[in-house]
């Protein structure tokens, strides 16, 4: 399975995706602290982490004997980029064309550009 595959994978999980809300609310938290705050055994957030993890989506550290997790938002950034933005650009492109035709076009009012 390639990166893409991961990714995707991982955030199509609902219970994933609460964690990784989890810890942008809060980054740096143990298991027990995700544990806490989720409708989810322990061993479930353990497995939802291991493939957050294996998706680069959250990174460990650990700090003595606690393990640390931290939401890792490249891979986010990068399906951003490669699959929403250039989706955007055009329409941007478009309402920005669009204002300012509005804008010059004769016999308008400011009260008819609003």
């Amino acid at each position: 399975m390639n990166d893409a595959d991961l990714l995707f994978k991982a955030l199509a999980d609902p219970g994933r995706r609460k964690l990784m809300d989890r810890l942008h609310a809060h980054d740096g938290q143990t298991l027990r602290q995700l544990c806490e705050h989720l409708d989810m055994t322990r061993q479930g957030v353990t497995q939802h982490l291991a493939v957050l993890e294996a998706a680069n989506l959250i990174a460990v550290q650990w700090r003595g004997r606690e393990k640390l997790h931290f939401l890792n938002p490249v891979p986010l950034q990068e399906i951003y980029e490669r699959w929403i933005a250039k989706f955007e650009r055009p329409r941007l492109k478009a309402l920005h064309d669009l204002k300012r035709r509005l804008e010059a076009a004769p016999g308008t009012t400011a009260r008819s550009k609003r």
